[in-house]
């Protein structure tokens, strides 16, 4: 086999690079949402008081602003509490959806009633409790989202934490059909086929009609793994699997 048959290390290293540029944007818009939470929790202890409802509610502004600057990457951005930490709330999230269609914005409704058949158990949720065990930045998915778009999304979550204590995650979700648009907008000069796979196995993007996004594929197994290189993102842990185009 020749080495014209093969990627090289070079393009490799590129297409992995440049499909982290495309997750650090979504990462950045998330970071902005938590300070947004750092400082209203910095304000209240300005106040004397322990943070509240009131000032969960005050960020509602500067989400929808957010979302709607950002509404090329997420359909949905928002913060949600710890259970307890809240003085006034035992259990509170402010997440806020764009309606892509009209570019119209509206609130998450859940049931967060612990008694109720609905229960929205938030804090059970991967993209929850991994951010709260680890203290790191978590992305969750594709899957589909059945508590809000219904969507097939991915989820990227950064832990809050003020003075020592976790006041709960900050995230976004984003579309599966977007973030491979995104990606594909980078790699439009590389002329290979890019497969990124997750810790679970499970497709996350893919420019090869060979493998589908959300489809289970272990990267050894791929066809052609021979002729492939594999590079693995330090920050979400996926696995970027680069073909000969």
């Amino acid at each position: 086999m020749s080495t014209s048959d093969r990627v090289d290390d070079a393009a490799a290293r590129q297409a992995a690079a440049l499909i982290g540029t495309v997750v650090e944007r979504v990462f950045h818009s998330v970071a902005t949402v938590r300070d947004s939470v750092l400082d209203a929790h910095r304000a209240a202890r300005e106040r004397g008081e322990p943070m509240a409802d009131r000032d969960v509610t005050a960020m509602r502004d500067t989400l929808v602003d957010l979302l709607h600057e950002k509404r090329e990457i997420a359909v949905g951005m928002g913060v949600i509490v710890a259970p307890g930490f809240l003085a006034d709330q035992p259990l509170r999230l402010e997440w806020w959806q764009c309606e892509p269609e009209r570019g119209a914005t509206r609130q998450l409704e859940v049931d967060l009633n612990p008694h109720s058949v609905g229960f929205y158990d938030y804090a059970a949720a991967e993209w929850f409790v991994v951010p709260r065990r680890t203290g790191h930045r978590h992305v969750v998915g594709p899957y589909v989202d059945v508590h809000g778009t219904d969507r097939y999304l991915l989820t990227l979550t950064v832990p809050v934490v003020a003075d020592g204590e976790f006041v709960g995650v900050a995230g976004a979700d984003v579309p599966v059909a977007r973030f491979e648009t995104l990606v594909l907008r980078e790699l439009c000069d590389l002329a290979v086929d890019v497969v990124v796979v997750n810790p679970e196995d499970r497709v996350v993007l893919s420019t090869s009609a060979r493998w589908l996004a959300g489809s289970l594929a272990t990267p050894g197994a791929m066809q052609d793994a021979d002729r492939a290189r594999t590079v693995t993102l330090a920050d979400p842990p996926w696995q970027v699997v680069v073909f000969p185009g």
